[in-house]
């Protein structure tokens, strides 16, 4: 065995509590190196009458390493514990920094979770486990009032650039909430409401007000009320890392420089305020000089942009918080953050932007979720074509051992945002591409998020195509595409096997672009057959029992000689489904 491949520290994402009674190991090892892990587990205090062990299951593979993961309920909340590692003929023991080529006697060698404290697990909102979001922003989604259109609005359906308005609302979304609903939503994401001087809102000069241009707080709450009416959740868009020039304190600190009770407030190099060679004087969101960085290590800041998050909860009733460039603010503000707005709404969903490997900011004690852009990534490159089974279901290995269970449970996974290419123009406007990929994101772990628009056809390349406006004509939506989303919205919503169950691929080979995987719980297994070419092709997996259905056909589908074979046309798929209870 290759023990230098092997790896497991009680902590973080290796030893967790998953609930108050239970705890998740995982370990790691060289690829196709070893045949079994097994944790040999017991309390310290009492190892012999509490001795168990507990068969680890191959819970994904990468290119380099399989990692084993089990389940284990200790009956004291204590546990020791140890790994025993079987490859053909050989035994070998993992200890906590040793190995053992015979069993170890219980010491202080053996790995230790102390103890499961209910206090300290994290655990996510259940909605957001249920939610099936869908990304706004406003300006481009509807105009419900022009009365309230800023000068110099474009006409709607224009090209849109980097400056113009197009006079959507919160008027407009409010005249719309039933098109969200029957589409199946129950989550919304609104892109910044508060004053700005821009169309997106990223620049905020006035954190307590709703943008007129987009209404006032009265029509927020009144929308925020018929979306709960309608099991709709709400979540804002927040940027505390930076704000506006125009923001009123930074504004002081122009005017009088380090005589500004504000001076601290910022990231001041130099006075006056200025931009030399072009840099700011003063830190800021990139180099951009109209969106001075906030100093979050200072009490004064902390206290108002905590303020802030406290006031739109309480006053109007939103459910969480997604975070704009969280990964450039500091994690003590992330963590007096989290503490606050769970006080005010234990149940609040928060959701950082940050693009890659997360894990410091999901250990419970800051956000719930991030935007799972790595795995926006590693999708469009599987269904777009370059990559085959076995390349993909080992970046998939990877991204799901990134994180705890419940946190894979409910990351934001979005294939397309207001900061990419629209999902249909990065598949090539292939619709039959368009529809593998939203049945792996709807049938994959995790919370999925939908850009408006993707549902009926909308397409545009980087930023500021990706962000044109909703088409409301019917005859110009794709009405076929968005009955597809409804029908895969249903499909996730009728069964928490698809929100709650484990994950694995089936069948990935190298060189073959073709996957099998399946989802399963205690009352139903899931099997999707995805056939990612250009050609018709038959999938075949061995299967032991003959009951599997068509989910969304209700067809029986029979096994032969203990295969499963599976006919599928060009970019094609099959979801079945056997009843387990």
């Amino acid at each position: 065995m290759f023990r230098e491949a092997m790896y497991h520290v009680p902590r973080d994402k290796w030893a967790y509590a998953y609930d108050p009674y239970t705890i998740h190991l995982r370990f790691r090892t060289k690829k196709n190196d070893v045949d079994r892990v097994t944790a040999m587990t017991g309390d310290k205090y009492d190892w012999n009458r509490t001795y168990f062990e507990v068969e680890l299951d191959k819970a994904a593979t990468d290119e380099y390493f399989d990692y084993w993961e089990g389940a284990v309920r200790p009956k004291f909340k204590r546990l020791a514990y140890v790994f025993r590692l079987i490859s053909g003929e050989e035994t070998r023991y993992k200890a906590d920094n040793e190995f053992h080529n015979g069993f170890p006697q219980p010491t202080g060698s053996f790995y230790e979770f102390p103890y499961i404290h209910a206090i300290d697990v994290f655990t996510a909102p259940e909605w957001a486990k249920e939610a099936i979001f869908y990304q706004i922003m406003p300006d481009r989604f509807a105009n419900g009032d022009p009365s309230n259109d800023p000068p110099g609005t474009l006409p709607w359906g224009g090209q849109p650039t980097l400056t113009d308005h197009f006079g959507g609302d919160l008027q407009g979304v409010l005249d719309h909430v039933d098109y969200l609903d029957e589409l199946g939503i129950n989550a919304v994401y609104f892109t910044p409401l508060f004053t700005a001087s821009s169309y997106h809102k990223y620049d905020t000069i006035d954190y307590k007000t709703v943008d007129p241009y987009l209404g006032d707080s009265a029509l927020l709450k009144r929308l925020v009320e018929t979306c709960h009416s309608k099991g709709i959740r709400v979540i804002l868009d927040a940027v505390f890392n930076h704000c506006s020039e125009q923001f009123p304190p930074f504004q002081d600190v122009l005017a009088k420089g380090s005589y500004s009770p504000y001076a601290d407030w910022f990231h001041v190099s130099e006075f006056p305020l200025g931009v030399k060679d072009g840099i700011p004087t003063y830190d800021t969101f990139g180099f951009y000089p109209n969106m001075p960085k906030f100093n979050t290590a200072n009490e004064e800041v902390r206290k108002y942009l905590l303020g802030v998050a406290k006031y739109w909860i309480k006053e109007i009733g939103v459910d969480g918080w997604r975070l704009d460039v969280a990964d450039e603010v500091d994690h003590h503000f992330w963590r007096e953050f989290r503490d606050t707005v769970k006080a005010v709404k234990p149940d609040a969903y928060l959701v950082g932007e940050v693009w890659s490997d997360s894990l410091s900011w999901l250990l419970g004690d800051q956000f719930d979720s991030v935007m799972n852009y790595p795995f926006a990534g590693k999708v469009l490159s599987f269904f777009g074509g370059g990559m085959d089974g076995y390349q993909f279901a080992s970046h998939m290995g990877t991204l799901l051992m990134r994180y705890p269970q419940q946190t894979n449970e409910v990351v934001f996974n979005m294939l397309c945002s207001h900061d990419t290419p629209r999902l249909l123009t990065r598949l090539g406007g292939d619709k039959r591409k368009l529809k593998l990929a939203i049945v792996f994101l709807f049938t994959y772990m995790g919370t999925p998020c939908i850009f408006y628009g993707d549902e009926i056809g909308l397409q545009g390349g980087q930023d500021p195509d990706c962000r044109k406006c909703m088409e409301w004509t019917p005859s110009r939506q794709d009405r076929e595409l968005y009955e597809f989303y409804r029908l895969m919205i249903a499909l996730r919503k009728n069964n928490p096997a698809l929100r709650g169950g484990r994950f694995r691929f089936l069948m990935a080979n190298a060189g073959d672009p073709c996957i099998v995987y399946e989802r399963i719980d205690d009352s139903i297994h899931f099997t999707v057959w995805m056939n990612n070419t250009d050609r018709p092709a038959t999938l075949s997996h061995p299967m032991e029992t003959d009951d599997w259905r068509d989910a969304l056909t209700g067809e029986d589908v029979p096994t032969e000689n203990g295969q499963l074979a599976i006919p599928l046309d060009p970019y094609g798929y099959r979801i079945l489904y056997r009843n387990l209870a």
